[in-house]
């Protein structure tokens, strides 16, 4: 043991920071390596990894035994729903053992004599990780446009391929975002260059096939690097834009798609805190925005006025219980998607004033728009899960509301949905604000007396909502008599636009008291065993779970810690280091004092103290692009030293992917079983 500890432990080089008067001495600062070459850094983390093997060892056949469960319960012959876009009807294919999708596409929608236009599978077999980001056919069908990604870190390369004889362009276009839109004059493509370091978007670039990209154009850049970028096309596919996006404010370029020469031109004038989403179709604009609409309104505007928004007309005003989230436009009839105390609505308008809602019954569930390619179409497709009901596609006549069931997720194995129940309750925070909770759990297995093992989920950021969907993997702890909950703290928009804006920044607190209160009402409402209770949260829900970690360690056997955002306070203040000039809105600026002292607060990696800490088990990504790995390197090295107690702390570190995990469909289902593991073995 001796032997282990001496090598799991760190060594200390002090590294002053001092700002607005404080310093800060970081004894792992050294641990930062942008080029992820440094031997002693690497040697670090292989040794990290081998201690999660040797303490998981006895486990080994737990583990082995989730992923086949949960291996088993995927349907390994498997597609999507065919969908028509233009002249053809695309759809995607998994089969056998494969980890990733082949496409296709055919004339008709029984994909009678269907084209092969990527096999994702052969494209992958060369490498430990592979994404493909985005697929775009050409306006006259002839040319596949496809965005690939060998290492995890979301800089994309773009390739091109004539579909019909299936030979490669010589076009690649590297160091891109990942998604393109082409002009329609079928050789032109706009596309945003990535910067390598701080891998922001930043600068919209002209390509022209045939041409090197050398010869690209620089269309437009963004000189405020707290917006992000993408691109798209309008509904009537008749523009093209540059979607600019900070968390607080919207801006919009667009270009006529018939002229790809010609210069993007900003659509409304920018105005800090004027957030909105739009689409045209023929000569209407139709605007979700915020301007004097905290939880959003719809107006329309026409060519000619919309840059003057005090002449825009309202279609669905603002009200303050309910959240418009987004539109989908038909020739016939506009669909928009509403959430009132949590749940999701689609209320489906036509265009002479008329109007019906589109509900579902479960307790608590998440549905969305799906892909809808086609304006002229006479239903919408809707994507539906909840707890209990397996991931669902359904077609909506748009006149009547008639749901049709296109396909249903099938789960192999002995899965009865009605063996399982789900509630949806209200918890009061320390406050006395009520915290919308999501439960499921076995129904055989569960008797509300305060015995059941409780995992615990949450995120709470970025406006982010996480509905209730249905898991096949989770079905491995329910099975086992765990109860499964999804805490709906603030800094989501699970109860509207206040309940996200009183969740960040200065706020942000909140969300880790939200998280803390759910766990104590669960256990004393009998939901959970007090001493059986276990949370998880990944990326800005791994700093959640390392500042519950800090606030209130004695609640929690275990800890799942993934991809973190830990040392805050050290990353916001360092504009070199990837997306972070993106977040001042969402965190603060700690360039300025209040934010500064604010942020200080709750810096999971600021405020680890020599106290007891649950049992933790902490992943991330080498080529992590969103949380560099260095923050849960140093956290863990840190709690090493402070923590006073003798429970597990684990790292690992997938050495080829980045911030998503594991890519292909069975890769990523060993860290759900590793978690599982994790979990499992301490109620031994």
């Amino acid at each position: 043991m001796a032997d282990i500890n001496s090598a799991l432990t760190a060594k200390k080089i002090p590294h002053s920071m001092t700002h607005h008067g404080h310093q800060r001495i970081d004894n792992y600062y050294w641990m930062r390596d942008d080029q992820r070459k440094n031997d002693e850094i690497l040697n670090h983390l292989h040794v990290e990894n081998e201690h999660v093997a040797a303490a998981l060892a006895p486990h080994k056949s737990l583990q082995t035994s989730l992923f086949e469960e949960m291996k088993a319960r995927i349907v390994k012959d498997d597609s999507s729903v065919p969908v028509k876009d233009g002249t053809y009807w695309y759809v995607s294919d998994v089969s056998g053992d494969n980890e990733y999708a082949c496409h296709y596409r055919a004339k008709d929608e029984h994909l009678n004599e269907k084209t092969l236009l990527l096999d994702v599978n052969e494209l992958a077999r060369e490498h430990e990780y592979y994404d493909v980001g985005d697929l775009a056919v050409s306006p006259n069908d002839q040319l596949l446009a496809y965005s690939e990604d060998l290492d995890g870190r979301r800089i994309y390369t773009f390739r091109f391929k004539d579909i019909a004889s299936g030979e490669y362009l010589h076009d690649v276009l590297a160091n891109t975002e990942g998604e393109l839109v082409w002009g329609n004059d079928n050789k032109t493509v706009f596309y945003v260059r990535k910067d390598e370091q701080t891998l922001l978007g930043t600068q919209v670039y002209r390509h022209i096939l045939g041409t090197p990209q050398s010869d690209d154009v620089l269309v437009y850049e963004e000189h405020d690097h707290q917006f992000y970028m993408g691109l798209g096309k309008s509904r009537d596919e008749s523009q093209i834009y540059i979607y600019l996006s900070a968390t607080e404010t919207s801006d919009v370029l667009v270009l006529d798609a018939a002229r790809p020469e010609g210069k993007f031109e900003r659509l409304i004038p920018r105005t800090m805190g004027h957030e909105y989403g739009l689409d045209k179709l023929g000569d209407t604009y139709y605007i979700l925005s915020n301007n004097n609409a905290m939880n959003f309104r719809l107006l329309t505007a026409s060519q000619q006025n919309i840059a003057q928004v005090q002449q825009w007309q309202e279609v669905v005003a603002h009200r303050a219980d309910v959240l418009l989230e987004g539109l989908e436009l038909f020739d016939s009839h506009f669909v928009v998607t509403e959430r009132e105390m949590g749940q999701i609505r689609f209320v489906v308008h036509d265009y002479q004033g008329g109007s019906y809602q589109l509900t579902f019954n479960d307790a608590c569930y998440y549905a969305g728009v799906g892909q809808n390619p086609e304006p002229g179409a006479t239903t919408v497709r809707i994507y539906y899960s909840s707890l209990t009901t397996p991931s669902s596609v359904y077609d909506c006549d748009l006149v009547s509301g008639n749901k049709v069931l296109r396909k249903q997720q099938e789960v192999l194995g002995e899965f009865n949905s009605d063996d399982y129940g789900c509630e949806r309750v209200f918890v009061t925070s320390r406050d006395g604000v009520n915290i919308p909770v999501s439960l499921v759990y076995k129904k055989a297995s569960f008797k509300k007396d305060g015995t059941n093992p409780l995992l615990q989920y949450g995120y709470g950021a970025y406006g982010i909502t996480i509905d209730p969907t249905f898991s096949s993997t989770t079905l491995s702890l329910l099975n086992r008599g765990f109860v499964y909950a999804i805490a709906h703290i603030r800094g989501s928009e699970m109860l509207g636009r206040t309940w996200y804006e009183n969740g960040k920044k200065a706020f942000k607190e909140n969300s880790f008291n939200d998280f803390v209160d759910v766990t104590r009402s669960l256990t004393q409402q009998g939901y959970g065993d007090s001493n059986k209770v276990f949370a998880s949260g990944g990326s800005a829900g791994g700093l959640l779970m390392g500042a519950v970690a800090n606030q209130a360690p004695e609640l929690y056997l275990g800890i799942g810690c993934h991809v973190p955002f830990l040392d805050v306070l050290t990353t916001m203040l360092d504009e070199t280091i990837p997306l972070t000039t993106n977040e001042y809105d969402e965190w603060g600026n700690p360039n300025n004092a209040p934010d500064y002292h604010s942020i200080l607060a709750y810096s999971p990696y600021d405020n680890i103290e020599a106290k007891d800490y649950p049992n933790i088990l902490v992943t991330t990504g080498l080529h992590d692009s969103q949380v560099q790995y260095w923050e849960p390197m140093k956290w863990v090295a840190k709690l090493r030293e402070y923590k006073t107690d003798n429970n597990l702390l684990l790292f690992k570190t997938d050495m080829d992917a980045g911030h998503g995990g594991a890519s292909g469909r069975f890769k990523s289902l060993h860290e759900k079983a590793l978690e599982m593991a994790f979990f499992i073995s301490l109620l031994d």
